[in-house]
């Protein structure tokens, strides 16, 4: 999310999935999309038989790769060297498209002289500081910034995530920056940026991705010859890219690829975050996380400078772009939370919300349960005694809870853990002694629910009820609803202060059936929003108003339900490859967002081929293929104010990045990120080879929740000498709760599998159809041994680097059962937005089936140094 956020303004994909088929060419890096996106490739396939060039990143030989006209394969872990050698190769070959950067882009903008470099300070930015182990990104500035005197230094905060906006207003004074249009300052973002990645070059490559550099410069050349007015690239990545240590700072890389191409914004281009589920955006959008409200909105926190509303809206307001009208999107949301009882006198219950008061992500939560000081857990939707990283320490979590709610279609691993988990049958755990009472709520299928899911591309889709589900199985939205009425009838005869807010909720929605379920189109009317007095729905973003007229519970989504009687999430009629007619896409139905950068700064597309919104002199205003990301009747020549001007207005014509207060993309990200402005090679953490570029070996700004129950493999550690990655199957969902219940599913891939090259088989000893155990400092687990050619050993820095492959989907309860593979991996959050890193660590595997019974830990202990 703040990959794309803090390069573009928004955390979502720029284009639609159908748009691939005007790409000239497309990197899939981070995703075997054919397998985990299948329908979505149907687009790759489409654009590879009109000529475009498919390539595919990845360590292993998947459908994807068999389907790409280029597979490269790579150490895992690598990838910000690969990228940056492109990016470096652009450059030093002129492949840019100038025009486009310097109008679109900061790439002329000069930089504070008291900013320093990894590449001057051996792997670090200016502002470490390594007692507290973050960043103070003062330095990470525009020349002429004012500075930051606040408790929380720009970007940053000690208990948030980074899903939230961008700071960005360190921007918003754009005019009184110094800028160099002819990109020759030393210290402009585009001189920068050819000495931050001067050092990531084919031989680089070569050497420790494992790439040769033919197939590189091949590769190279391939995807940046689609650039320029008359062609574009497209760059489609998965959760092989965010699960890493510095997985943002990947995407990041790859932003700033998009942006020198000139392929943001413009058909056949962009950057498509493909998401594993059906509404994984939209879980975002109206948000799942602890430390954002909906539309990205951030959550209060407890902050000297931010406790009162006055001080929260002056933090996350700029006066330039979109984000000026913060005031509107907040208070309007707290219309729809509080409705009457919001008003200005009581800052529209601002003091009613909770505060984020530390780490209260996954896994903050899931370490505070393990040291006893969480009493109980609602579980829906997720499975994370299979699903999340270091499964053992998390089942033995569970045992700590006093009470444990699961919400689901079957009895998952989750539910069953104090009766069935490999804790019991080691004998860590017992049934007798664990101490938590255990709820099963049966839980509706998605063909048994209506309501409003939102897809990859930012595309809602309305969902009608196939069928009732059986028994007591409630939907999601029947069973909040129904909580959330014994919960304020609770409160109504508690009348401490602590539960105001809980009164004062809105929640009135009529109810329909025997089961009295609550209608999901009344719920997204009230998301899209409508004016107080009158509850007529509103049409537009800029219907928000901030004194309390209009009530909106998601003002990115407003639009969506424009008029009483059309919800366009529920149509059907699509009239263009876009997809116009079928959904709504936020914002504003835009298809393909920031897409004034379509048109050259004149308002005239680069290319008649290329072309997609224009402006149109006669009916002065925008035109074309899509909705304009932009001011419909905002001339191109229109001049901005950025010194002075409010708003969009103050962009004038000619600034697509809206979200952003310059109104352009970031090449250079100088608030935001916790890690860095740049994106900076790190190894993961574990890893077989050293840095080569810094003596810093990862991330500094990782927080790796070391402890004894999370033990790290130390470095060069020769009890785990060979990579391990996990991956997905199509023919299982996840966790496994979906599918390994289902005979047909069960029967297509039936046991747990690792993929191994003949070389690494024929070192150790391993049958193809076998058994192999594969051991990390956290637990060990057995799979049959899958031996191809599809994985193939790498050289890397001289010497032969295997990597093994294993799917994660398994547990201990279904139709077809093997060992919880995220057992192996290590609780870690990188730094802005706090994901575990599963694409890149070491690993040991050996022949045979694991022990049973109680010998058990003794193997355990042996092969994993671990005391059990």
């Amino acid at each position: 999310m703040p990959g794309l956020g803090t390069s573009f303004g928004r955390g979502g994909a720029t284009t639609a999935q159908q748009d691939l088929s005007n790409a000239d060419a497309i990197l899939i890096m981070g995703s075997s999309m054919a397998e985990n996106h299948p329908v979505g490739f149907q687009w790759v396939v489409e654009a590879r038989e009109k000529g475009a060039k498919i390539i595919h990143v990845d360590p292993r030989h998947t459908r994807t790769s068999a389907m790409a006209d280029i597979w490269v394969p790579l150490r895992a872990g690598s990838d910000i060297i690969f990228l940056g050698a492109l990016v470096n190769y652009v450059l030093e070959n002129n492949r840019e498209f100038r025009d486009y950067v310097v109008n679109y882009t900061n790439a002329s903008t000069v930089l504070r002289d008291d900013f320093r470099d990894t590449e001057d300070l051996d792997g670090f930015f200016s502002g470490w500081d390594a007692e507290k182990e973050k960043y103070t990104p003062e330095s990470w500035l525009y020349q002429g910034s004012p500075s930051k005197q606040t408790s929380e230094k720009p970007g940053h905060s000690d208990a948030g995530g980074g899903h939230g906006k961008d700071r960005g207003g360190e921007a918003e004074d754009a005019a009184k920056f110094q800028s160099d249009p002819g990109l020759q300052h030393p210290r402009c973002v585009f001189q920068v940026l050819k000495r931050h990645f001067s050092r990531y070059t084919p031989d680089m490559v070569e050497r420790y991705c494992g790439v040769s550099k033919d197939v590189f410069l091949k590769m190279a050349d391939t995807f940046s010859s689609a650039s320029g007015p008359d062609k574009t690239a497209a760059i489609c990545y998965a959760v092989g890219w965010t699960q890493h240590s510095k997985g943002v700072q990947i995407i990041r890389t790859a932003a700033i690829l998009q942006l020198l191409l000139g392929n943001i914004g413009r058909p056949g281009g962009g950057i498509l975050a493909l998401r594993g589920h059906a509404s994984i955006q939209g879980s975002t959008d109206i948000p799942t996380l602890y430390d954002i409200l909906p539309g990205y909105l951030p959550m209060p926190f407890f902050e000297p400078d931010a406790h009162t509303l006055d001080g929260y809206i002056k933090k996350h307001r700029a006066r330039t772009g979109l984000w000026a009208g913060f005031d509107k999107y907040f208070i309007s949301l707290m219309k729809a939370y509080y409705g009457e009882a919001a008003t200005k006198d009581n800052n529209w219950g601002f003091d009613w919300l909770p505060r984020v008061t530390g780490d209260h992500s996954h896994f903050g939560y899931w370490l505070d349960m393990a040291d006893g000081k969480v009493e109980g857990l609602l579980v829906m939707g997720q499975n994370p005694a299979v699903g999340a990283a270091n499964g053992r320490l998390e089942r033995t979590a569970l045992s700590k809870l006093k009470w444990l709610v699961v919400r689901d279609m079957v009895e998952t691993e989750t539910a069953s853990f104090w009766y069935a988990s490999p804790e019991v049958q080691r004998s860590e755990l017992s049934p007798e002694t664990i101490g938590t009472e255990i709820f099963l709520f049966p839980a509706a299928g998605s063909a048994e629910k209506q309501g409003t899911f939102t897809n990859t591309q930012r595309l809602l889709q309305f969902r009608e009820k196939a069928a009732e589900a059986p028994g007591d199985a409630r939907s999601e939205l029947w069973f909040v609803y129904h909580l959330g009425l014994r919960l304020k009838a609770k409160a109504a005869n508690d009348l401490h202060a602590k539960n105001n807010g809980l009164r004062a909720l809105t929640w009135n929605y009529h109810v329909e059936g025997p089961i009295a379920e609550p209608d999901a189109e009344e719920v997204l009317k009230e998301i899209n929003g409508y004016s107080v007095a009158d509850r007529k729905q509103l049409a537009h973003i800029k219907d928000l108003k901030s004194d309390g007229a209009t009530a909106c519970g998601a003002w990115i989504y407003c639009g969506v339900f424009p008029e009483e009687g059309r919800n366009r999430a529920h149509e059907r009629n699509s009239r263009d490859l876009l997809g116009h007619g079928w959904g709504f896409a936020w914002p504003n139905d835009c298809r393909i967002i920031y897409n004034r950068a379509s048109a050259r700064p004149d308002g005239k597309p680069w290319s008649d081929r290329k072309k997609l919104v224009w402006w149109d002199e006669e009916k002065k205003q925008w035109t074309g293929l899509d909705n304009a990301d932009y001011d419909k009747h905002m001339a191109p020549t229109t001049p901005g104010n950025l010194d002075q001007g409010q708003g969009t207005d103050a962009l004038g014509g000619a600034r697509p990045f809206t979200l952003h207060p310059d109104g352009v993309g970031w090449l250079y990200v100088p608030s935001g990120l916790k890690d860095g402005p740049l994106p900076t090679h790190y190894e993961p953490l574990e890893s077989l080879v050293e840095n080569p570029l810094y003596s810093q070996q990862t991330n500094p700004a990782v927080n790796r929740k070391k402890r004894p129950d999370n033990p790290y493999a130390a470095p060069h550690d020769a009890r785990f000498p060979y990579v391990l990655t996990t991956y997905r199957l199509t023919e299982h969902h996840t966790a496994g709760g979906m599918s390994r219940h289902l005979s047909h599913l069960s029967e297509l891939q039936p046991e747990l599998f690792t993929e191994v090259s003949p070389e690494l088989a024929a070192q150790l000893g391993l049958q193809h159809g076998g058994w192999a155990t594969i051991a990390t400092p956290r637990g060990l687990v057995e799979a049959r041994v899958l031996v191809t050619p599809r994985m193939r050993p790498l050289r890397v820095d001289g010497r032969i680097v295997h990597q093994v492959g294993l799917p994660y989907h398994w547990g201990y309860k279904g139709q077809v059962q093997g060992d919880v593979v995220n057992d192996l991996l290590v609780i870690s959050e990188e730094p802005n937005v706090r994901i575990m890193e599963t694409k890149a660590l070491v690993c040991n595997v050996v022949p045979g089936r694991r022990e049973r019974g109680p010998n058990a830990l003794e193997q355990l202990s042996s092969l994993t140094g671990r005391i059990a």
